[in-house]
């Protein structure tokens, strides 16, 4: 029977599909501490969990590696030539997240162009004394124009809500067409700078690679009209962070909504938090009891089938099977 590390913790119901399959440890890395986790990686035909950076050392203590299993959409924390390079397969769960991020990214629209955590906080401090006047006004969401930066799933599942929900015009900007979003939701394909200008409100959804890295940057920002809204629910680096917190504390743009940051947890003492006209939440894409556990057990049945080489279309590295012969390993 083959050996799966968990180096998060996993719903009992997943536990029990795996242990059906394959010996499991549960290693805790919390305390920061990995000595466990990398001894247990010496005997690891597979390993599964989230939030951990998976280095070149880590996986030189896995010699009988096969299948690595993230339990998010993302997988930056991977390097895959390097997976691949070594016969390891890696899959994720991008589809268990699409609708409850699209959520949160709607939220985070309307939570910001109406100012609600602002102004929740100034009912909560005393301050409405009488009617809300100009000082109070937020801007409308329906009837806008959304500029989508990476319509995938995710994207397409905003478009979805904004056009349906919001009567707004949807423009995005994407390295490919997508022509299932151009015809059910008039999504209208525009360069990044093009995009930039027109939208009122700019959604962040590209995936992290070194294409990406730092995509929106003091020049994009400054392309934004001053009444937009900035909305970030991909990887925090895809923004320059410094760039931004310079355009919205200056007005250049109305301001931000945001999930992701470059540095995680966010510092208690970051200029955000100091900004009203800023939105951050602790990067809860997908932080519902329901997705959570339904992306745990995909995950699971994705190194289920990964280690039996039954690859489903969630394998982000189809291409390492073929470096197993080399390697001195069976290719099913």
């Amino acid at each position: 029977m083959k050996r799966v590390v968990a180096y998060r913790p996993l719903p009992p119901a997943v536990l029990d599909l795996l242990s059906q399959h394959c010996s499991v440890d549960v290693v805790d890395i919390s305390s920061g501490d990995l000595a466990p986790f990398r001894h247990a990686l010496a005997s690891a035909h597979g390993i599964i969990g989230n939030n951990l950076k998976i280095s070149p050392d880590l996986l030189d203590a896995a010699p009988l590696l096969e299948a690595a299993s993230t339990i998010s959409a993302g997988f930056d924390a991977f390097d895959v030539p390097e997976l691949s390079r070594r016969g390891i397969l890696l899959t994720n769960t991008p589809d268990e997240v699409t609708e409850t991020t699209a959520d949160l990214v709607f939220s985070l629209i309307l939570a910001t162009a109406r100012r609600i955590s602002e102004l929740a906080d100034w009912t909560r401090r005393g301050q409405w004394t009488r009617s809300v006047g100009e000082a109070q006004f937020g801007v409308d969401v329906h009837h806008k124009t959304l500029g989508i930066v990476g319509l995938g799933r995710i994207g397409s599942a905003v478009a979805k809500r904004a056009t349906l929900g919001f009567s707004m015009d949807v423009i995005y900007s994407n390295r490919s067409r997508n022509r299932e979003a151009e015809q059910r939701y008039g999504a209208q394909w525009r360069p990044l700078r093009d995009l930039l200008s027109s939208a009122d409100f700019v959604c962040v959804l590209v995936p992290l690679s070194y294409a990406t890295e730092r995509l929106i940057g003091n020049a994009e920002l400054g392309a934004m009209k001053p009444s937009a809204i900035l909305i970030n629910c991909s990887r925090g680096q895809v923004v320059d962070e410094a760039a931004l917190i310079e355009h919205v504390r200056e007005r250049r743009i109305l301001g931000a909504g945001l999930d992701v940051f470059e540095r995680e947890p966010l510092p208690h003492d970051s200029p955000l938090l100091q900004l009203p006209n800023v939105v951050a939440v602790p990067h809860i894409g997908s932080a519902t009891r329901q997705t959570r556990e339904n992306m745990a057990m995909r995950a699971a049945r994705n190194l289920i089938g990964a280690l039996d080489d039954n690859l489903s279309s969630t394998c982000v590295n189809p291409e390492a099977l073929e470096a197993r012969p080399s390697l001195g390993r069976l290719a099913g």
